[in-house]
């Protein structure tokens, strides 16, 4: 037997995550547990099979969890028509018109990433794909994946009419004598995406181990995948997670949101009981409910408070969508509470929010308190009377930092239809901080970029990395120390793991070593930080 370490890092500063936020010089790491954090003396369990990392000054931190991400869709979008990093309608063309054209055998053209600003109102029409394809069908989501771009076959397919009626969760965008012009919203999207070819098995669990190692890249040891069922037309992957987590291949620590099919009720929960009780293995759990209360504000679907504004700037008679009755919700939030389910929640405009603190206020009401760590996600609008009670009822905000930035989509499509007080209200990063809240972080992958550093980039300057914009509600920024533990200790809290998300004897040897030291350089630098090497459980996952 031998005390010696088998992996120590050593000669740069470490961020602990801890309460106190200190700082160490070397960590050594035995077997899947950090066995010593301190300086100098901790290398006396350097022995002569101990791998050495030489830090160089460069920072060491906990591993990052995603606390709000669906990595096996985001790994099986990679392989198909990929319309981020652009927004130039001509390039969308290009790209679609270029993906068919190699794909001959594909019967339907799939895909995602195109962004709302490309278009007048953010409503893309069906000629546009027309124009390059027209004799297959194509649905491609946005890049928030609540709305789907259609061209007229794959309309037709499903029967979409100017007689239609959208459906109680969504929206057909309509032609002036009603015929769909082309974008569906939210619940709508189904309406076509039922008709795809589902991916099979295989594709699932290559979509997985794909994403894994872009998120291992990044620095990211777990995850919470936001979305475990079938929705809205797209099937179940959580096959995948168990395939993997049961063959070994799973490194990273996963959690699954199980999803809450809104069309249904309380007679689902038996159904998500046993899912929970089948969904486990090695490294991978499913012990959260996803509940969608609301939609998103760019298509107005968003619950709020007051209503939206027109393009004039006078008010509607639209505040927004509630997919669940907030008294349903109430009851079913404290009926899975009781059976110890963390409830994860959809809550993007204020109203959400307030619907789902309400839920959760009323299952501590009924039930006691629990450590069950329900997390209300996306926090675009919160009222201020809302924010201290994030901290009264143990409700963790689960923060999407990279969103609280000036661009198109929010200076066009967002703020001149929420009006001042809304406009005002949102992403309030550092006042659910001094209310008290715990932070968690997450990125919404492929939504957004899964790029830790980037969100934190934005957190703490509320600018994009890169951007020449001015800052959004500079009064909401948040330092670099708080966002890095909401993405560590904040987010491994969430998922679960109190032998994570910290650098301490006994912890999970969950680490990341970056390219540098972010506290060394300015806060504008923040993005320029990438990853060296990620460990699980003191194994090497990635080294770039």
């Amino acid at each position: 037997m031998t005390n010696h370490a088998d992996l120590v890092l050593t000669g740069g500063p470490a961020f602990t995550a801890g309460p106190a936020r200190t700082r160490a010089g070397t960590v050594a790491v035995r077997g899947d547990r950090i066995v010593a954090v301190g300086h100098d003396e901790v290398l006396g369990l350097v022995g002569p099979g101990t791998e050495v990392v030489d830090l160089a000054g460069r920072l060491l931190v906990p591993g990052f969890t995603d606390a709000h991400v669906h990595a096996v869709f985001a790994g099986v979008e990679l392989g198909e028509c990929d319309l981020t990093g652009t927004t130039d309608l001509a390039e969308y063309q290009r790209r679609i018109a270029a993906y068919a054209a190699a794909r001959p055998e594909r019967e339907w053209i799939t895909g995602s990433g195109w962004s709302m600003e490309s278009f007048a109102g953010g409503v893309p029409t069906r000629q546009l794909i027309d124009a390059v394809v027209a004799d297959r069908p194509v649905l491609l989501f946005n890049r928030d994946h609540h709305g789907a771009w259609a061209n007229t076959r794959a309309l037709e397919l499903a029967g979409i009419t100017a007689g239609t009626p959208d459906p109680a969760d969504g929206r057909i965008e309509r032609e002036p004598d009603g015929a769909p012009a082309g974008t569906l919203q939210e619940g709508a999207t189904g309406l076509v995406a039922r008709l795809v070819p589902q991916p099979t098995d295989a594709e699932h669990l290559d979509g997985l181990l794909r994403a894994q190692s872009v998120l291992h890249s990044l620095g990211i040891t777990g995850w919470q995948d936001a979305i475990l069922g079938v929705f809205n037309g797209r099937p179940d992957v959580s096959d995948a997670y168990l395939t993997a987590a049961r063959d070994g291949r799973l490194t990273a620590r996963v959690n699954g949101a199980l999803w809450w099919d809104r069309s249904r009720g309380a007679e689902q929960i038996p159904e998500l009981v046993e899912r929970r009780a089948r969904l486990r293995a090695g490294r991978f759990r499913a012990g959260s409910v996803k509940i969608m209360q609301d939609g998103i504000t760019e298509n107005f679907t968003a619950a709020m408070t007051t209503p939206y504004l027109d393009s004039c700037g006078c008010a509607t008679a639209n505040s927004g969508l509630s997919f669940v009755d907030p008294a349903e919700l109430r009851d079913h939030v404290t009926a899975l509470d009781a059976l110890d389910f963390q409830v994860h929640f959809h809550a993007l405009g204020d109203r959400a929010v307030r619907e789902a603190l309400d839920a959760v206020e009323a299952a501590r009401t009924a039930n006691g308190r629990r450590a069950n760590r329900h997390h209300l996600a996306h926090l675009q609008v919160v009222h201020p009377d809302d924010l201290p009670r994030f901290a009264q009822l143990d409700a963790i905000a689960n923060l999407q930092p990279l969103w609280a930035a000036h661009e198109p989509q929010m200076d066009d499509l967002t703020i001149p239809f929420l009006g001042g007080e809304l406009a005002q209200r949102q992403y309030p990063f550092a006042g659910l901080l001094h209310a008290g809240a715990t932070l968690a972080a997450g990125s919404d992958w492929p939504v957004s970029s899964p790029d830790p550093m980037q969100g934190i980039h934005v957190a703490v300057n509320r600018t994009g990395h890169g951007e020449d914009r001015p800052p959004f509600l500079p009064e909401q920024r948040i330092d670099l120390g708080t966002a890095l533990a909401a993405y560590t200790a904040g987010s491994a809290h969430v998922n679960g793991l109190d032998d994570g998300g910290t650098i301490r004897v006994g912890a999970l040897a969950d680490l990341v070593v970056l390219d540098r030291d972010p506290f060394a350089g300015p806060p504008e630098a923040i993005g320029d930080t990438g990853v060296a090497l990620t460990y699980v459980g003191g194994e090497c996952v990635h080294a770039r």
